[in-house]
């Protein structure tokens, strides 16, 4: 099991419609990425810069970040756009986070 984490940028005064959307995740997106390894995926907001940072633990391939050619993850790509920075594509600008410490 990897741990990965990484950042991404919510657009000023989004900050409820972002969690809105979240706490309504599609059930066909939230399948996929347990079915592709993804667990234990939390996304954080820090309201002082708009960063939201998310963790994930992957046992696949890879994580979240690598189901770009999914049709199920496209769609919700445009269905984000509007309210996060984002790439011609529409996926989110995202960088990963090295992790320099970890307690278990």
């Amino acid at each position: 099991m990897k741990r990965e984490a990484f950042k991404m940028f919510l657009k000023p005064g989004f900050e409820e419609e972002y969690a809105r959307r979240h706490a309504a995740i599609w059930p066909e997106l939230k399948a996929l990425l347990q079915e592709s390894g993804v667990s234990d995926y939390s996304i954080f907001w820090d309201k002082d810069t708009n960063i939201l940072f998310a963790v994930q633990k992957t046992s696949g391939e890879g994580g979240s970040q690598d189901l770009g050619d999914n049709p199920i993850v496209q769609k919700w790509w445009a269905y984000m756009a509007d309210i996060m920075e984002t790439n011609p594509d529409n996926s989110p600008v995202s960088i990963p986070l090295p992790e320099l410490f970890y307690m278990e």
